[in-house]
């Protein structure tokens, strides 16, 4: 399975945020949109950076009540790993677990075309091995 396959189950649209946002107001996003992380962007299509829930708790240990009225720009992880849609769901899984990574923005040359998280790459890795069980299931009740 492909990274490609993922995105057909889930919604097209990318979450983005400008980096002078303050994080008062991302919070307010994330929560609406019921999302964990947003892709940074000053322009709508050029990948600044990634910021996640995470990223707004250790910015509260951190800054502690001026955390609101930083911006984005200030927790955003700026160097951001990410895959391409022929990837397969496999060595993203590596990947994500090797780097403690959540999210991955998936891109197509300079495009953004979505994000895939790890409970999508564990969905899919589930859904194949319980495929992979009922087969060898079948094919041992075949040879009986």
């Amino acid at each position: 399975m492909r990274v490609a396959d993922l995105l057909k189950g889930k919604n097209a649209t990318v979450m983005m945020v400008e980096p002078t946002l303050t994080v008062q107001a991302l919070a307010e996003r994330l929560r609406s949109a019921r999302v964990g992380v947003m892709i940074v962007s000053h322009d709508g299509h050029a990948l600044d950076g990634i910021i996640s829930e995470r990223d707004v708790a250790y910015g509260l240990a951190e800054h502690g009540g001026t955390l609101p009225v930083l911006h984005v720009s200030d927790l955003m992880t700026r160097s951001v790993i990410t895959c391409v849609p022929s990837d397969s769901v496999s060595e993203v899984a590596k990947v994500m677990t090797l780097r403690r990574i959540r999210h991955l923005p998936v891109k197509e040359g300079d495009t953004i075309v979505g994000v895939i998280s790890i409970g999508d790459v564990l969905k899919s890795r589930i859904s194949e091995i319980e495929l992979e069980a009922n087969v060898l299931r079948d094919i041992a009740i075949a040879v009986r």
